[in-house]
């Protein structure tokens, strides 16, 4: 019986049996990316790739053909699993560039894991049967033979005319397509793939010298004072930025069936400047790429994570502006620094010191390091010894324990979730950053006791988004929507709070458009700093209204966001779509073909600013004092 169904399973070519099993993937693949799943043009937009493969197979191979095809086969299995997997934490499409990063992958396998849905594995079940069989000596020697039957050149040939053409057809006229989602597409993922990774850069850059501060101020529709309110008005004070890990807007002043979530975050909002229209810019270096756009105030680059892209720069900075001034610089995280090459941006933007996992031990860990409380605890202890040398600093802490998947010891929980919360991605996030709340309090209580907290300008915001929409199943977009009260969206998604707490500054809550990108000119403007040589693309929050802001990467390229509004674009402008912020009914557009056009040259203007600084070799001979490193 097993002979007969080995025999009907493997009859057919190897080129038509390895087609349908890529067919058969591809539909999997879409069913995950594409909303609606596969259409019959699937079959025209991916089969044509491998067709090319199979056909250079049966062209060329005179042994091991089998082999060969195999590979392939595991090849495009691997490609398809990392884009759907992928796309569910991002939401964009992996190109070559996301796969160059499979080694921080394996550092959050959790997080990996937690995103899989059993039908997933199906793309998996072909390779185990055909394991099977190949492990039973007799149907592999059979299979093997039969496969080396040559398939008529003139077949081939055609065949291989009609793949190329097809491909051709798919990839040539959708190349200007601005949304990678739309572009993969309408190319099929594997043309895709392909494209991305042979396509040639066409964006020129801008030479140096016409990259100004006036032009950046002028595209963004801004006129900064000639004398800004509150500037040096913490001046000589010491600087302590926070960034709270995955930590989203929605979660100040939450309360969830009376409980409140974060509680220690809405007293000090009450305290502070609070800026509740605030968005992330991240891109696939995630919370290493938050730390370098407030640091830099640059826009992350088009393709890679920056700490891989630009961090060979002498990149003007916050640290370098306040060891200017007079300032120590220290940095503080309890993952080792070598995830993400945060070793080479701290020396690129200059810190005098880092702390890392060799400081903070493996006391309290999990996820990737030591637990927030350790992380906040030796954290003030050191500020102490920085405070006694009478010299002001400036430190920033990130912190880590509420990171996907959220699954949080249960040693760490401060409350008791509802029912409908448990063993949900919702219920594990407000969970953990209750949690992270909790350590926070611990912390300002200690900085207060100690005497730190009222000589510091204290900046607090989350790095990225915790719960993209892309992961979250149809139970838990409901309890998106019962915390909202409507339906869970990009704007929603992206919006993440900015706290600056300022010594006796009136406490305001700002409803001003801002992006992580502001920060660095906002504190500049309260330390008294002067940015008069210093290139940047934010804005001082304090004393503009209006602003611009490019998304790359959660977004399609071409995306941005307004004070009236966020566009996401299609192929280009004329086919994107306009979203009212919160939620609110269909509005007529707001985002202008001018201001499209504004955003996508800011972002060349930054890309070009950083490419065309000095590189970093003749410069890193600096005096950085070593704690964890910086020898």
């Amino acid at each position: 019986m097993a002979s007969k169904a080995s025999k009907r399973l493997f009859s057919p070519s190897p080129i038509i049996l390895f087609s349908i099993i890529i067919l058969v993937k591809s539909c999997i693949a879409w069913m995950v990316v594409f909303n609606g799943g596969p259409l019959w043009t699937t079959l025209l937009k991916e089969i044509p790739f491998t067709l090319i493969l199979f056909c250079a197979i049966e062209w060329f191979a005179t042994k091991r053909k089998l082999l060969y095809y195999l590979i392939v086969n595991l090849l495009v299995t691997a490609i398809f699993f990392g884009v759907f997997m992928y796309f569910k934490y991002y939401g964009v499409i992996a190109t070559y560039h996301a796969f160059e990063q499979v080694n921080q992958v394996t550092a959050v396998k959790n997080s990996v894991f937690s995103l899989m849905d059993p039908y997933y594995l199906f793309i998996f079940i072909d390779i185990i049967i055909i394991g099977y069989f190949l492990i039973r000596r007799n149907k592999a020697v059979n299979w093997k033979q039969k496969s080396q039957r040559r398939v008529r050149r003139s077949v081939i040939a055609t065949l291989f005319g009609i793949s190329l053409a097809l491909c051709l057809f798919n990839i040539l006229p959708n190349r200007a397509s601005m949304n990678e989602i739309v572009k993969a597409e309408q190319m099929g993922i594997l043309n895709y793939e392909a494209y991305s990774l042979f396509k040639k850069d066409e964006e020129k850059l801008v030479d140096a010298s016409e990259i100004t501060q006036d032009k950046i101020n002028s595209l963004k529709n801004i006129q900064p004072s000639a004398a800004p309110q509150y500037f040096g008005a913490a001046k000589g004070k010491n600087l302590i930025i926070i960034q709270m890990e995955s930590f989203q807007n929605f979660l100040i002043n939450l309360k969830i069936d009376g409980q409140e979530i974060t509680p220690n975050l809405n007293k000090l909002v009450k305290d502070s400047q609070y800026f509740n229209h605030f968005f992330q810019m991240v891109g696939q270096g995630n919370t290493s790429d938050a730390e370098f756009v407030v640091n830099t105030s640059f826009y992350i680059p088009e393709e890679g994570a920056a700490t891989m892209r630009y961090v060979g720069k002498q990149l003007p900075s916050l640290p370098k502006l306040m060891e200017a001034s007079g300032y120590n610089t220290a940095t503080f995280h309890t993952n080792t620094v070598e995830f993400w090459n945060r070793g080479e941006l701290y020396k690129a933007v200059g810190w005098d010191k880092y702390y890392d996992q060799k400081f903070f031990g493996n006391d309290d860990e999990f996820f990737f390091g030591a637990s927030d409380e350790v992380l906040f605890k030796k954290t003030a202890e050191e500020l102490q010894n920085m405070t006694n040398t009478g010299t002001p600093y400036y430190t920033q802490i990130i912190t880590m324990s509420a990171h996907h998947p959220f699954t949080i010891p249960e040693s760490k929980y401060k409350m008791t979730l509802p029912d409908r919360y448990e063993h949900t991605l919702v219920g594990d996030y407000i969970r953990a950053q209750n949690y992270a709340d909790y350590a926070l309090g611990q912390f300002i209580a200690d900085l207060k006791q100690r005497g730190i907290w009222d000589n510091s300008v204290v900046v607090l915001y989350g790095d990225h988004m915790g719960l993209p929409i892309f992961s979250l199943n149809n139970d838990e977009k409901d309890l998106m929507k019962e915390i909202y009260g409507h339906d869970y969206s990009y704007d929603d998604m992206m919006n993440i709070p900015l706290i600056i707490s300022v010594p006796g500054m009136p406490a305001a809550e700002h409803t001003q458009l801002g992006g992580e990108i502001d920060i660095l000119p906002t504190v500049a403007n309260l330390l008294g700093v002067s940015l008069n040589d210093h290139i940047h693309f934010g804005q001082d929050l304090l004393n503009t209204t209006k602003n611009l802001i490019p998304q790359r990467y959660y977004m399609p390229t071409g995306s941005l966001l307004t004070s009236d509004e966020m566009f996401i674009s299609g192929s280009g402008y004329d086919d994107g779509t306009h979203h009212p912020y919160g939620g609110a009914a269909t509005s007529p557009a707001q985002v202008s073909q001018e201001q499209f056009n504004n955003a996508l040259q800011l972002l060349n203007l930054s890309d070009s600013y950083v490419n065309q600084l000095p590189d970093r070799e003749d410069a890193v001979k600096t005096s950085n004092k070593n704690v964890s490193g910086f020898d």
